[in-house]
């Protein structure tokens, strides 16, 4: 547990703005806040150190400590307020997929008066099997156990005349001979009637909060007009003909929101509640269409998961309004309570067209939200013994998950979370949070906490700079680059909107100075909706390094409806931006670069002061520049044919790979040439239209290397090369 913690309701905020903190606290005194502005969060002594200037006499100060919860699990929610009149007789019925039958009751249906307690439920037993529970007793069981990953038709039918209750399944999936249906009814008297609903709850029970959360997809739930007991199969509603229904929720409409509809003639909508999957193959899926958008009635399903999350939806408890003309930096709220201590980090970014320097910064913040709370199981006595003594932060999500996972780990049913959203606590995006403990690692360090290295780059070299995140450039395009004479990612841009690479796109032809500070950048493509604020969704297909894969036939993002998976599969490939693209990866180790003997004399400033042939033997993050995940030039992808290489990486351990979309098969990669060619670093440079250029390092542990020394090595020198000449030609 985490004695005290919190979110931001954004990652950005502007002059004037007003940014809102929402706290949980375990403790009974109050916390006390104060400002922070963070340089460098890389508590390693072989580096610069914790560098952060106290902003107290900006803003701090005292608030009463609460506890607020975060509720994971998805469910739909669809209030009927007294609006079904009475029948004798009425089914409850849905198609099913169960995805996790592990000795937990789930609810598939389930009806509530208005002050959440039930009336009846159908559900899946502690044993698999379906069964109905009518006011928290269970009346009726099948003895036939339901399957994983196989769809079924399930229903719950109520004669309130003569009491007789039955339940009932069959397989959609009648090629496999091996699953059974099941039907069973007894005598029962004391059954609820629809009058006396006020709440259908799909995927749940109950709503205050909701629990006993389904695992698995469900399409086209609905209460139908009559009885069941003399048949053991329902057959595909029609949408179009809903006579003998009370209602019917078609999930193939309105894929896109948060919204279900009833089809039916009471239109008896809902709404989703913490974003279940959407656009999910249905059980009448016939391959014909991979795109949703094509045959939405084939893509009626929902995927539920007791582990979704949102939106924690907490109180907030502070407010802070940035002073106008206050600087463009990385800020943290800290938090304090006796011995326990949070930071909420947060980026103030100058108004569109007001720089206030020369160089912008992007701040990955899309990467950031779809990494957030990443568990890679690597905690334990020896990581968390390193932390104390180091002063990293204790807390990972292998060992707390109150607040959902990232989009690299997969629900407790075995799926792959597709949705990542940074409106609930983070435990990996905060300063000092080390992400990999090995002896070659360094600090460990990744994303927020490792791109910290830069800023304290910059700020040691002197130099003025700006902080914008992906989420402002998604919102504003390439106006909000313009006015800068240079732009530099920072060291893991891997994830994009079309907004953000046509914006990054357009500054470097420009006329724009583009630097690229990392690796397996601009990779990913992800899926926005305005009407979910802070949430991003990506669909895993065919191909890239994942550590899982999307399903068959769900390669399209719900939310906007577009093919998801690899840019490059989007036909924008990462070095037709920036000259180099993914090519390879291993454990968070780095090696070196060697400088190309044959760099023409045009852009031998870029050495200037340098005699050294290897460069960036050395780093805090994986002991070299050079390291972890790896870009190369690849002019049949998209390289600009004027890319000169400055520099390239060699000598990888054994532990480093291919990407996958560069393997054709055990003997042959695209490329043609050989896998140990394939995977390294380029480090290049091109001109661009209008005086513009773009370099590029290739390496996401490049920006490690920047502070090391005291700054005082060649990778800095190298850069500052750059960062002047762009500055000033």
């Amino acid at each position: 547990m985490i004695p005290i913690t919190g979110y931001a309701d954004r990652w950005s905020v502007g002059h004037n703005q007003t940014i809102e903190f929402k706290v949980s606290s375990e403790f009974e005194e109050p916390y006390a806040v104060r400002l922070v502005r963070i340089v460098c969060a890389d508590p390693n002594p072989d580096g610069p150190g914790i560098i952060e200037e106290d902003l107290s006499h900006v803003f701090s100060g005292e608030y009463p400590s609460r506890k607020q919860l975060a509720r994971l699990g998805s469910y739909a929610r669809i209030v009927i307020k007294g609006e079904l009149s009475h029948h004798d007789v009425y089914t409850l019925c849905a198609n099913i997929w169960p995805t996790l039958l592990c000795g937990k009751v789930q609810s598939i249906f389930s009806l509530h008066h208005s002050d959440g307690s039930p009336l009846l439920n159908l559900q899946i037993g502690s044993d698999g099997c379906l069964s109905v529970c009518i006011d928290k007793n269970t009346r009726l069981s099948l003895s036939v156990p339901l399957h994983r990953r196989h769809w079924y038709a399930v229903w719950c039918s109520l004669d309130l005349t003569s009491g007789q209750l039955s339940i009932g399944q069959t397989t959609h999936e009648q090629h496999h001979i091996d699953i059974k249906s099941g039907f069973e009814q007894v005598h029962c008297m004391d059954m609820p009637s629809l009058n006396e609903v006020d709440e259908v709850v799909i995927a749940a029970n109950g709503t205050t909060p909701a629990f006993e959360h389904f695992n698995g997809k469900i399409e086209q739930p609905g209460i139908l007009k009559g009885n069941l007991v003399a048949s053991s199969k329902i057959d595909r509603p029609s949408t179009s003909d809903t006579r003998d229904w009370i209602a019917l929720w078609d999930f193939s409409i309105g894929i896109s929101t948060q919204s279900i509809t009833d089809v039916g003639d009471h239109a008896l909508h809902g709404k989703l509640i913490n974003c279940p999957t959407r656009a999910m193959r249905g059980s009448n899926w016939s391959g014909r269409e991979m795109a949703w958008k094509h045959a939405p009635h084939e893509y009626g399903a929902i995927h539920f998961h007791e582990d979704d999350i949102y939106d924690c939806q907490w109180e907030t408890d502070f407010e802070f309004t940035v002073p106008d003309k206050f600087r463009s930096a990385m800020y943290s709220m800290r938090i304090e309570c006796q011995d326990a201590c949070e930071d909420i980090p947060f980026y103030v970014r100058p108004k569109t067209r007001q720089p206030q320097a020369s160089i912008c910064v992007i701040v990955p913040t899309f990467t950031y939200t779809v990494y957030n709370n990443q568990a890679r199981f690597t905690a334990g006595p020896e990581y968390n013994a390193h932390v104390k003594k180091t002063g990293n932060r204790p807390w990972t999500p292998d060992e707390v998950q109150d607040f959902g996972l990232s989009t690299y780990n997969e629900h407790s049913d075995g799926s792959g979370i597709c949705f990542s959203s940074r409106l609930r606590p983070s435990l990996t995006m905060r300063p000092n949070y080390m992400t990999v403990f090995r002896p070659f690692a360094g600090s460990g360090m990744r994303h927020l906490p490792a791109d910290t290295h830069l800023i304290a780059w910059l700020e040691h070299l002197g130099h003025k700079f700006d902080l914008i995140t992906d989420d402002d450039i998604h919102i504003e395009g390439v106006e909000i680059l313009q006015p800068y004479k240079v732009v530099m990612t920072m060291s893991h841009p891997e994830y994009h909107t079309a907004n953000t690479l046509d914006a990054i796109f357009q500054y470097s032809r420009s006329g724009g100075r583009l630097m690229y500070m990392g690796g397996n950048g601009f990779y990913w493509k992800v899926g926005i909706h305005n009407d979910l604020p802070g949430m991003l969704e990506i669909r895993r297909a065919e191909g890239g390094i994942r550590t899982w894969a999307a399903e068959h036939g769900e390669y399209y993002n719900a939310l906007d409806g577009e093919y998801g998976g690899l840019w490059l599969r989007n036909g924008r490939s990462p070095q037709q931006l920036v000259g180099v693209g993914f090519t390879g990866q291993g454990d968070f180790e780095g090696t070196y670069y060697r400088k190309n003997s044959n760099v023409p004399n045009k852009y031998q400033w870029v050495f200037a002061d340098i005699d050294d042939e290897i460069l960036g033997d050395f780093g805090l993050s994986g002991g070299g520049a050079a390291g972890f995940e790896l870009d190369r030039v690849d002019f049949d992808l998209g390289s600009p044919l004027n890319t000169i290489v400055l520099a390239s990486s060699e000598t990888y351990p054994d532990h480093f790979v291919l990407v996958p979309e560069e393997v054709l098969s055990h003997q042959k990669t695209r490329a043609g040439d050989s896998v140990e060619k394939l995977i390294r670093s380029d480090m290049v440079i091109f001109e661009t239209p209008n005086n513009g250029f773009v370099f590029a390092v290739g390496s996401i542990t490049y920006c490690g290397s920047l502070p090391w020394n005291g700054f005082d090595n060649n990778i800095s020198k190298l850069t500052e090369n750059i960062l002047n000449r762009f500055l000033v030609e």
